[in-house]
């Protein structure tokens, strides 16, 4: 794999996680679908740039430079940018923030130093101060594994302006990048099939094929490199008609 990952949790309720990574070798990886608002700031040779990202709804070929550095704030699920609707960003649509210093970038007219591994709870704080990012507190109702308050259709609009992607497809994303760490830890397909919660093993294939771009055969030869995919819970079930009666477990073909 020519892709090290490093990655960190963080106190902050905007972040859903701190990644690094960088690259002795060019090489094809596989960007694996989801579902989270990002900023990444990249390093390669002379040149430092920052990178707003979106959603990813399926699985995709990109390529990566050698000698490259990237550093990934990855913001809770619900997170955005208001001037930038993550919908807008969705499925690599990427926006590269204009450089203002070899060490600062343009953001809302002004300049902002580029954050490190360990201030980046600091560099948020201050978008926050400034509303530049916002969270829909919302979103924290719409994921507890009960009945909400919020009328259903007031959830499925709280959770598409937030995040660009509707529950139903946020949930599949979620389910497939944590049955992909399943059968990376030695968990077997029949195993992972019930744990992740899937009809059966030709329902798992077909998700991992679409989000995650592999089989669940060849995950577990881990014979290509995927994108950032840390450790993460069983995602919460989606308790409501959306899900519970509208077929929202149907992946896409």
């Amino acid at each position: 794999m020519f892709l090290k990952f490093e990655d960190r949790a963080s106190d902050s309720p905007f972040i859903e996680r701190v990644w690094r990574c960088d690259s002795e070798d060019a090489g094809v990886f596989l960007s694996v679908a989801a579902s989270h608002f990002e900023m990444v700031v990249t390093r390669l040779r002379d040149q430092t740039f920052l990178t707003v990202r979106g959603p990813e709804t399926k699985a995709t070929m990109a390529e990566c430079p050698a000698e490259g550095e990237w550093l990934g704030i990855r913001f809770a699920l619900g997170v955005f940018m208001p001037e930038i609707p993550p919908g807008n960003l969705r499925d690599r649509r990427d926006m590269t923030l204009d450089g203002a210093t070899g060490r600062s970038f343009w953001l809302n007219g002004s300049a902002w130093e580029y954050p490190d591994f360990e201030n980046v709870e600091a560099f948020v704080s201050r978008l926050v101060r400034r509303g530049i990012i916002v969270r829909d507190y919302a979103i924290d109702a719409v994921l507890r594994p009960q009945p909400s308050s919020i009328s259903l259709r007031s959830a499925q609009r709280h959770f598409l302006h937030a995040t660009g992607i509707t529950r139903s497809t946020s949930h599949q994303i979620e389910r497939a990048r944590y049955a992909t760490n399943l059968l990376r830890q030695g968990v077997s397909i029949l195993d992972t099939v019930h744990e992740a919660g899937y009809f059966d093993q030709a329902h798992l294939t077909r998700s991992l094929k679409y989000l995650i771009g592999q089989t669940p055969a060849e995950i577990v030869r881990c014979n290509r490199q995927l994108s950032f995919l840390y450790k993460t819970g069983p995602p919460p079930r989606v308790y409501d008609a959306e899900h519970d009666g509208l077929g929202a477990d149907r992946e896409p073909h």
